[in-house]
């Protein structure tokens, strides 16, 4: 409890809105339920975390509920009004007067008690007590039927609002809704249904068709399709079968799986999203606190303004009080800047569920606008532009050898081996093994030495060869060359090479049309390695044989000693501070170290750095929605204050831009949720 009291505080504090202003776990509306106040702190909390399936509808549930009750409302006031305006004589003024003040007691008290509410709080300045403030002072003189209408239109805003508010983070909620709620730990005794959070590394989970894979972890047994939309926005179905690594989260289509668990719940995947997602809606962006800070003394100065407009031209002698009062009325009712607070919060809570559709993980609003200044990209190398696996990809064989021969020899030789390099070559050969009885010796920094009923293969670099009296011929591949022997005959050679990821080269060109100046690369693998790669990919320069204390040194020679404008992608231990010392630190999730997931801005969940450029377009997408709805609410709202001090526009004009405005604000934000 007292931690929800200083959260609540805190946000109170942060944003000024009233609706954070009640007392502890009272957050009334007009609705009944959680005000569209714009406050990401209020939004993160109490509607995205605790909104459930049930809440949803319930939502939805009293948003019917408020748009029936405000159309019967209209029904009754829409003809009141035309009687009165067009058929005077058909009743008399008093009942007139009458049926408006029920329909404003019935609009305006919800509104009206949690302006008292404010006010008993000190907090005088906000859209709660501007509409009640100046709705009463209509009626006091005799503006009776606009009082009403501004009160109906304010909440029928208001609804519009907190709906908008929910749809966009409905897609948040979506990505919650994958955390498994059971997992089946296969047991001596049979399945036992656990908590996902009881699980530990080594235990045996199965999956049946259709449910959500509960932790990360090895397949032992089965095959299946699994869906993998959720965490890495792939819609491909992906292939598992025994030795696959799968993620939490994800979901098995077809086939009945057997998981060994990687390691505990909490450090799975679909764990990290959770708490990533959790914590980013509640980190504001600069754009949001700026707004924060703006609308503190915009409302107050509106106020004051407001105020200026009753009292001193009547004092002056320039026109009667009744005339200045309505136009003071009026700059009150335009003033109002819930436009303002909901519509930027909504568009960066659209952004950060879109970069979750896509496979992109954003830990705060703040990253988007970090993104959006940036214009030098670093890279690392292992595992972020390549694949960080030994991989063989090519074979050359001999004149007059089939390749088949080639890699089934050297097969033969390196098994038993644990070499990265021999693993590759194992793994590309898949189907053959070592017959009983063979003999492999391991010659060290050389190759690998095999025997069996006569037959010697060797597999190994050109020195080895040569001690066989076999001259090896030279390769000019990238990558770590095997050449192969058989009794005294060369086969050929095989190459395995930590090879490129498919997108690698398409992701420096797409940077650079995106605006990315300079697209560098740090590694600690050989000067000639990384040579190669950079070369290959037509980066901009590169630093090699860098030890892990030395990234953040490269990193800011490479800057020029202003890393504000630099995002670097890594995946690795060693990468963690260079992370941190970047303007944005993105890593990448599938398979990167913990360490990096955990210290960087922002998570690539299928290890793609294609999706660096995805993150820039949705950051940029995202702060041009929000600044068109800063520039779209504070335009509207300057036209409307010039023409209601000039008396060129009434409560009617007021609260209509008022509304309009904010659900334009609303309809432009709902496109940062689409954007690809």
């Amino acid at each position: 409890m007292e931690n929800e009291e200083k959260r609540e505080h805190e946000c109170y504090e942060n944003c000024g809105c009233a609706a954070c202003a009640q007392e502890q776990g009272a957050h009334h509306h007009v609705h009944g339920h959680e005000s569209g106040c714009g406050c990401a702190a209020c939004h993160a909390v109490d509607d995205i975390f605790s909104e459930n399936e049930e809440d949803e509808k319930k939502a939805q549930s009293e948003f019917r509920r408020e748009v029936t009750f405000l159309a019967v409302a209209g029904a009754v006031f829409v003809p009141t009004l035309i009687c009165e305006a067009l058929f005077p004589d058909v009743a008399p003024e008093w009942l007139f007067n009458a049926v408006f003040a029920v329909l404003y007691l019935l609009t305006g008290v919800p509104v009206l008690k949690i302006a008292l509410k404010a006010l008993l709080r000190g907090d005088v300045f906000n859209e709660f007590t501007l509409m009640g403030g100046a709705t009463l002072a209509a009626l006091a003189i005799g503006e009776m039927s606009e009082s009403v209408g501004v009160m109906l239109f304010y909440r029928l805003g208001e609804a519009f609002q907190e709906r908008a508010s929910s749809n966009s983070r409905r897609s948040i909620r979506a990505l919650l809704a994958q955390k498994p709620m059971t997992a089946r730990v296969v047991t001596e005794d049979g399945t036992v249904e656990k908590d996902p959070k009881e699980i530990v590394k080594g235990d045996v989970v199965r999956v049946m068709p259709g449910e959500i894979v509960p932790i990360d972890g090895r397949v032992v047994s089965g095959t299946s399709q699994i869906d993998m939309s959720a965490i890495t926005g792939e819609s491909m179905p992906v292939a598992v079968r025994r030795g696959s690594e799968v993620h939490g989260g994800t979901l098995s289509l077809d086939g009945l799986l057997t998981v060994e668990a990687a390691g505990p719940f909490e450090d799975s995947t679909i764990a990290r999203m959770l708490e990533m997602v959790q914590n980013a809606v509640a980190r504001k962006s600069p754009t949001e606190r700026f707004i924060t800070r703006f609308s503190k003394w915009y409302t107050p100065a509106v106020f004051f303004m407001a105020s200026a407009v009753m009292l001193l031209p009547p004092l002056l002698g320039f026109g009667a009080w009744r005339e200045w009062i309505y136009r003071g009325l009026v700059l009150l009712v335009i003033s109002c800047p819930c436009a303002l607070v909901i519509s930027i919060p909504l568009g960066y809570f659209g952004g950060i569920g879109a970069a979750s559709k896509n496979g992109i993980l954003v830990k705060g609003a703040n990253v988007f606008d970090a993104v959006g200044r940036v214009d030098t990209a670093v890279f690392d190398k292992t595992g972020t532009l390549t694949y960080g696996k030994f991989r063989l990809v090519k074979i050359v064989p001999a004149a007059g050898i089939e390749e088949r021969t080639v890699l089934s020899a050297a097969a033969l030789a390196e098994n038993g081996s644990t070499h990265p390099v021999a693993k590759s070559i194992t793994a590309a050969a898949a189907d053959v093994s070592a017959p009983e009885g063979a003999s492999i010796t391991q010659l060290p920094g050389k190759g690998m030495l095999f025997k069996n009923e006569g037959d010697t293969i060797v597999a190994g670099n050109a020195a080895l060869l040569s001690e066989f009296g076999v001259a090896a011929p030279a390769v000019a591949e990238h990558g770590t060359v095997v050449h192969v022997m058989k009794n005294g005959k060369y086969l050929g050679a095989l190459v395995v090479a930590d090879e490129l990821r498919t997108d690698a080269a398409k992701t420096i060109s797409e940077l650079r049309m995106q605006g990315i100046k300079g697209v560098y690369m740090l590694t600690g693998d050989r000067e000639e390695t990384a040579a190669d790669v950079a070369k290959e990919l037509r980066l901009d320069g590169y630093r090699a044989e860098l030890l892990p204390g030395d990234k953040v040194e490269a990193l800011k020679e490479l800057c020029g000693g202003d890393t504000k404008r630099t995002v670097y992608v890594g995946d690795g231990i060693n990468d963690g501070p260079v992370l941190v010392t970047s303007e944005t630190g993105i890593a990448m999730g599938g398979f990167g170290s913990q360490v990096a997931v955990e210290v960087a801005d922002a998570v690539i969940l299928d290890d793609s750095p294609s999706k660096v450029v995805g993150l820039l377009r949705i950051a940029k997408k995202t702060r041009a929605i929000v600044w068109e709805n800063v520039f779209l609410a504070l335009g509207v709202k300057l036209v409307f204050l010039i023409f209601g001090v000039a008396g060129l526009a009434g409560l009617w004009e007021a609260v209509f831009a008022d509304v309009g405005v904010a659900l334009m604000a609303i309809l432009n934000s709902a496109r940062a949720t689409r954007i690809k």
